[in-house]
Order: C-alpha cells, then structure tokens, then sequence
C-alpha cells in the first residue's frame, strides 16, 4: 500500500487488526480519489468483497456497491482533476468496521461537467463514510457528503437547483 496518504488528524488506540483494517479503507479512498489512478471499477475492485453493498441514497443514488462508486466519482474527478483528500479527520475502527471523516479539496479544471465549461472555481469540503470490512476486503461503505456546499462553489447550481 501506498505511503502518499494524507495525514490523520484524531484517532484511537488502535489493535494491529484494526489498523490493518484501517489501512485498507485508506488504500480504497486513496485510489477512489486519485484523478490519475482511479479508472473506475478495476481499480478498486482487489480490495472489495464480490457481495460488497453502497449507500449513499442522497448523492449516489444510483451507486449500489463501492465498485459503482469507484466508476461514478471517476467521471466527478474527469472534471475536478486535481481533487485531493487533504486530511482524514478522524479515523478509527472497531470489530471490522471503520469511521471517517475526511476534508478534500479540488476545482474545476478538467472535463466539462453537465455542460458547464471549467471554470477554475476551487472547492473544499467534508464527508464521512462508515466501511465495514470482512476477511480484509470492504463489504459495505456508506457515505454521508453535503454535494451541494461543493457544487457551489464550483458554480455547478443554477438558481435552487443543481446543474
């Protein structure tokens, strides 16, 4: 696994299981949030359960497993090209399932997005997701993200509405 992982911020006293577990939620984020490694599904699927399971129903409704996910935050990254985590915020686990809150950063400056051309607008953010981790693979990832703060400020509203 990878050394170029942003920093942890708060975490626990952690067993060697438990930070095994751990490190491989951040391998998965680590490559979900890389604009230059994530080629969606395949690049993550080493390290997801064949029966893995997403839920994130307010801003990846359509996403079912963390292999969706992978796909669809491929296409979102197509146009924040230089979006990064810059901190995991908290990060700690328990009997398999992992907690964290991380902040990310990025602009529009790759692909268009739903018609809207690049504009340069940056963004900054945070999310928290709950992994929940069998036999040293993700089963489940469920992520709660305010997509609307980012869309924001990269100028991807229109009125009320998202673009």
């Amino acid at each position: 696994m990878a050394d170029e992982r942003p920093p942890t911020e708060i975490s626990t006293s952690q067993t060697s299981d438990e930070e095994k577990t751990i490190d491989v939620v951040k391998e998965y984020m680590r490559i979900a949030y890389s604009p230059t490694e994530n080629k969606g599904r395949s690049s993550v699927a080493h390290l997801c359960a064949e029966d893995s399971v997403f839920s994130a129903p307010t801003t990846f409704p359509d996403c079912k497993t963390p292999l969706d996910y992978a796909d669809s935050h491929s296409k979102v990254m197509s146009a924040i090209a230089d979006l990064h985590i810059t901190a995991f915020d908290i990060a700690f686990a328990k009997a398999g399932h992992v907690l964290l809150r991380y902040s990310a950063e990025g602009s529009h400056c790759g692909a268009t997005h739903n018609n809207i051309e690049p504009s340069g607008n940056k963004a900054k953010w945070h999310a928290a997701a709950i992994f929940e981790v069998r036999h040293g693979k993700i089963y489940s990832f469920t992520k709660e993200w305010d997509k609307l703060h980012m869309w924001k400020q990269l100028g991807w509203m229109r009125g009320a509405e998202y673009a």
